[in-house]
């Protein structure tokens, strides 16, 4: 299977899209670096700027506007969909563009000082008011889980069939690719075996949150972007966020975090045994994401986290 490459879009044909929404004052389209699945420009119209984004995933944005909405009523500063649509055989979507430039290109000393308001903004997203929604794993268009139970999530996320997916085929990965089965298949046990201390909790996880989704203008975290969402137990962000930090800049979050969270009150049953869970989680996921990117590098690194893991 070869690496996945995210679609290839020209500035000519972005303009055709934006001709549909907006007039012919759009000044400034340019594209922007990140993105591991989707394409992504600015453009600026009447003085405001905006993004736009395009993916040849089915379905890749239409919970996005649910999340963001989610998102912002609790005052968690998040980006305001616009339109979604389709050009050719890609999806698209438009929405505000928050002010700031993604936190890991600030200095080590600015995401030092700036890490406990990322913990704050952390738990607020992971403890806002969920509603009606019922469901465990990634979030659908209408705002509900697509499983009944967090196993079941796991189960199904694995699975070897899953047509009309970005993971489609990718069992074809342990023979083309970096992936190792006997080590993922044993990853994929220890998972299952610590998931039963994840399996109570059902909270938003943003599920992508690390230092390229979170923005600031050097002095405080203007907003956050990109979010996977998934209904699940919140130490999920965590871990996340505690791999790239640690990788990136070498600092102990989890100290950070507990602290934050006993200042706020914030008790954690079986915190140790749910974040093992939760690395492991994360982990299987990178892994497979990694090898199917071509990341060779990245995929043994985190192996070997894995490997080490207690």
């Amino acid at each position: 299977m070869a690496a996945y490459k995210k679609a290839t879009v020209e500035i000519s044909e972005v303009k055709v899209v934006l001709r549909k929404h907006f007039s012919s004052d759009i000044i400034a389209i340019t594209p922007l670096e990140g993105g591991n699945i989707s394409t992504v420009f600015s453009f600026t119209f009447v003085d405001k700027d905006y993004i736009i984004k395009f993916c040849d995933i089915a379905g890749s944005f239409e919970t996005e506007k649910f999340i963001s909405n989610l998102l912002s009523s609790h005052g968690i500063p998040s980006a305001r969909c616009m339109e979604l649509g389709n050009f050719k055989s890609l999806n698209y979507l438009i929405s505000e563009k928050i002010a700031g430039q993604i936190l890991n290109s600030c200095t080590y000393e600015q995401q030092q000082r700036m890490l406990p308001e990322v913990i704050q903004i952390l738990t607020r997203m992971n403890q806002v008011k969920l509603g009606t929604t019922k469901g465990y794993g990634m979030i659908n268009s209408s705002g509900d889980g697509t499983y009944n139970s967090w196993r079941e999530h796991i189960i199904a996320t694995y699975a070897e069939e899953q047509a009309d997916s970005f993971w489609e085929g990718w069992h074809n990965l342990f023979k083309t690719s970096c992936l190792e089965k006997d080590v993922f298949d044993e990853f994929y046990n220890r998972l299952l075996a610590y998931s039963t201390y994840n399996e109570p909790y059902r909270y938003f996880i943003h599920g992508d949150f690390h230092q390229y989704n979170i923005l600031s203008d050097g002095q405080r975290i203007t907003g956050v972007i990109d979010s996977n969402g998934k209904y699940g137990d919140f130490l999920i962000d965590l871990a996340t966020l505690d791999w790239h930090i640690k990788t990136h800049l070498n600092l102990d979050v989890v100290q950070i975090y507990q602290n934050v969270q006993q200042e706020m009150g914030i008790t954690i049953p079986n915190f140790k045994e749910r974040l093992i869970g939760a690395k492991y989680y994360n982990g299987l996921i990178g892994l497979r994401f990694y090898s199917k990117m071509g990341w060779n590098d990245s995929y043994y690194e985190l192996r070997d986290e894995l490997l080490s893991l207690k």
